[in-house]
C-alpha cells in the first residue's frame, strides 16, 4: 500500500490490482502478447524472485503489481528486467528519489496512473499516486513519461 497508511495491513500485502489501475497501461501494450505475472496473490505461494516463466511458454513481458517494500521491489526490478521487458505498478514518488538512480538506465517508460482505490468497498483511494514503470536491461535510450489522462 503506501508509506503514509495508518490502517492494519492485509497479510502479504495482498491487494488485488483494480481494473482502473490497469486501464492506463493498455494503450502501451501490443494488440497481442503473452505475459507472466509473478506476484499474483491468489495463486499458490512461491518466492517470485526464485520463480521464472515456464520454459515451455515464451512470454513477451513480465507484468505485475509487486510489493512496494524496497528490499523486495529493487531485487525484482533487477531480476525481472534482465529476463524480459517488465511492467511494474508501484508508487510514482519512487522515480524522484535517490534510491531509483541505479535503475534509471533500465527505465524505458513511466505511465502515470494517479491514486488507486485498492479496497473495493472503501470510500477512499490510496494516499500515494501510482505509475506503471517499464524496465528493460536490454534496451537503451531516454525514459518516456506519459502523464495522466484527463
Amino acid at each position: 500500500m503506501g508509506k503514509r497508511s495508518s490502517f492494519k495491513r492485509i497479510p502479504r500485502d495482498f491487494y488485488p490490482t483494480p481494473k482502473a489501475a490497469v486501464v492506463p497501461l493498455i494503450p502501451h501494450l501490443p494488440a497481442e502478447f503473452s505475459y507472466w505475472e509473478p506476484c499474483a496473490g491468489d495463486i499458490p505461494q512461491a518466492d517470485a524472485l526464485d520463480a521464472q516463466p515456464s520454459h515451455r511458454t515464451a512470454v513477451d513481458y513480465i507484468i505485475t503489481n509487486p510489493p512496494w517494500d524496497r528490499k523486495i521491489l529493487h531485487p525484482m526490478i533487477e531480476r525481472f528486467s534482465a529476463m524480459r521487458p517488465t511492467w511494474l505498478l508501484f508508487d510514482a514518488d519512487w522515480a524522484h528519489t535517490k534510491q531509483s538512480a541505479p535503475f534509471i538506465p533500465w527505465l524505458q517508460k513511466i505511465v502515470s496512473v494517479g491514486r488507486v482505490k485498492w479496497i473495493p468497498d472503501s470510500k477512499m483511494t490510496g494516499k500515494d499516486n501510482c505509475a506503471w514503470y517499464l524496465f528493460n536491461q536490454h534496451a537503451s535510450g531516454n525514459t518516456e513519461f506519459v502523464g495522466r489522462a484527463a
